[in-house]
C-alpha cells in the first residue's frame, strides 16, 4: 500500500509496483498450491493412557507426521478439557519431509471423573511462509481420571528394588515372632542371630536359621469419611482425594503382604461397603469403588459407621479411619463411637495438619494484626496436638499428618503394627 501511495507522487514507480504486486500474488498462490494440493499433508494423533491418574503427572504424546514434499514449520494447539483451565497449550515445531515428530507434555488432574478433550489443531506454514493451513484431529476424545495408580506403581517399583526408604518408608524390626515356623534355611548376612538353629547347624556343618512366615490373612479396612470436613483443598486436591489415593496404595501393600483389604465409605449415610478379600481382583474392585466417591457436604454420622462396622466386620481387623478434626471439641463428640470400635478392632485415626497454620507459625509477626493471627494459629495447632493425646489416653492410635505425607505415614504405621504383632 505504501508503494502505491509513493507512486502517486512518482508515476515512474507505478509499473514497478504492479510487477512487485504480481510477484507477491504469484508467490501466495504457489504457497497455497503447495499447502492445499495434497489432500492430507499432515497427520496428527494424540496418545495417552486409557485412564489418567489423579494428582499425578500424566504424560500425553502428540505424533505429527509430515507428508509434504518439503519440511514444514507448524504450530500445534491443544484443546484441553475445561477442568484444567489452560488455554496456552501450544507447541511450535519444525518437521522434516517424510518424518514424524513427537511432542510430549504433562497433565496433572485434581478431580476424578470423565475429561473430554477437544481437537488437536495443527497450523502449517507454506514453504514461502505466506500462507497457512489448519488441520483438526482427535475431536471429542474422552478419558477417565482414576485415583492415583501412578503413585501405587511407584511404591511397587521401589519395593521391588528395595528402595522404599527413598519415599520415607521405614524398615520395621520385628518384635518376637507373631508368625508360624516355615522352614530351616542357610544363614545369610543380616539374619537375626537369635533364629540360629544350632542342632541343624551341627548336622549340616554350617549355620542354619529358622525362617518364620509372617502372619497372613489379617483384615485391613480403610474407612473414608466423605463429609464436608474432607473437602478442604491442599495443592489442588481435596483431603478426600488424598485419602482415596492413600487407600489405593495401602490396599495394594496389604494385599502384597497377603492380608485381606476392604473398604467402607461414609458421611451422613453409608455409601459403600466392600468386604475384605485377598483375591487378585480385589484391587480392581477397590479402584472402581474409589473412582465413584463424591461428597454431599453433610455432617458425618460416626454412630452409623459404628453400627455398620459391628454388623459387617466380625473378625478383629485393622481399621484405618481417614477423617479430619479441626477442634478438640469436635473430636470428643465422636470419641465414644471410636472407643467402642477400639474394643473389638485395632483402630488408627488419620487426620490432617493445617499446613497454612504451620506456615503462619513459622513466620515472625511484624505488627499487632499478625500477632493476633499467630496466636489464633497456635491455638488451632495446640488443639490438634491435644486431639492426639486424647486418642492415646483412650487406647486409640492416631496419625496427625500433612496431606502430602499421608501415604507414607499410613504405610509406616501399618508396617509397624505388623512388626509389633498388634493385630
Amino acid at each position: 500500500m505504501g508503494l502505491f501511495v509513493l507512486s502517486f507522487f512518482f508515476p515512474a514507480f507505478l509499473f514497478l509496483v504492479k510487477v512487485l504486486l504480481g510477484v507477491l500474488v504469484l508467490c501466495v498462490l504457489l504457497d497455497l498450491v503447495a499447502l492445499f494440493q495434497p489432500r492430507q499433508g499432515i497427520m496428527a494423533s494424540r496418545s495417552m493412557q486409557e485412564k489418567l491418574s489423579n494428582g499425578s503427572e500424566n504424560p500425553v504424546y502428540l505424533y505429527v507426521e509430515n507428508h509434504y514434499a518439503f519440511p514444514v514449520r507448524l504450530e500445534v494447539l491443544e484443546e484441553l478439557p475445561f477442568q484444567f483451565q489452560k488455554r496456552d497449550a501450544s507447541f511450535a515445531v519444525q518437521v522434516p519431509r517424510g518424518e514424524t515428530h513427537v511432542i510430549e507434555y504433562q497433565l496433572r488432574p485434581v478431580r476424578r471423573g470423565v475429561y473430554s478433550f477437544g481437537a488437536t489443531n495443527v497450523l502449517v506454514n507454506g514453504p514461502l511462509q505466506l500462507a497457512r493451513r489448519r488441520y483438526r484431529f482427535g475431536q471429542g476424545q474422552e478419558v477417565a481420571v482414576y485415583p492415583s495408580f501412578i503413585q501405587m506403581r511407584q511404591y511397587e517399583l521401589l519395593a521391588a528394588s528395595q528402595h522404599l526408604s527413598a519415599m520415607g518408608i521405614k524398615k520395621m524390626r520385628k518384635v518376637g515372632h507373631s508368625a508360624e515356623f516355615e522352614q530351616i534355611r542357610s544363614y545369610v548376612p543380616g539374619d537375626d542371630p537369635r533364629t540360629v538353629n544350632w542342632k541343624a547347624s551341627a548336622r549340616k556343618a554350617e549355620l542354619m536359621v529358622n525362617h518364620y512366615q509372617d502372619e497372613k490373612a489379617q483384615q485391613v479396612y480403610c474407612l473414608i469419611d466423605k463429609g464436608r470436613v474432607m473437602e478442604m483443598p491442599f495443592a489442588g486436591l481435596s483431603l478426600l482425594d488424598y485419602a482415596i489415593n492413600a487407600t489405593l496404595v495401602l490396599s495394594n501393600v496389604a494385599l502384597r503382604k497377603e492380608d485381606k483389604a476392604g473398604l467402607i465409605t461414609f458421611s451422613d449415610q453409608i455409601s459403600s461397603v466392600l468386604p475384605a478379600e485377598r483375591r487378585t481382583s480385589q484391587l480392581q474392585k477397590i479402584l472402581e469403588v474409589l473412582y465413584h466417591q463424591t461428597t454431599k457436604f453433610q455432617e458425618t454420622d460416626f454412630q452409623r459407621l459404628y453400627v455398620t462396622v459391628r454388623s459387617k466386620i466380625k473378625q478383629r481387623s485393622l481399621l484405618l479411619l481417614f477423617t479430619n478434626f479441626e477442634t478438640l471439641n469436635g473430636a470428643q463428640r465422636q470419641l465414644p463411637y471410636l472407643r467402642k470400635l477400639a474394643r473389638h478392632h485395632l483402630v488408627l485415626v488419620v487426620f490432617f495438619e493445617n499446613t497454612e497454620t504451620n506456615d503462619l507459625l513459622a513466620k515472625p509477626a511484624q505488627d499487632l494484626e499478625e500477632i493476633y493471627l499467630k496466636a489464633m494459629a497456635e491455638k488451632f495447632a495446640y488443639e490438634k496436638r491435644q486431639i492426639v493425646k486424647e486418642f492415646t489416653a483412650h487406647g486409640i492410635h492416631s496419625i496427625l499428618t500433612p496431606p502430602d505425607q499421608l501415604t507414607v505415614n499410613a504405610i509406616n504405621k501399618y508396617l509397624e503394627f505388623k512388626a509389633r504383632g498388634l493385630l
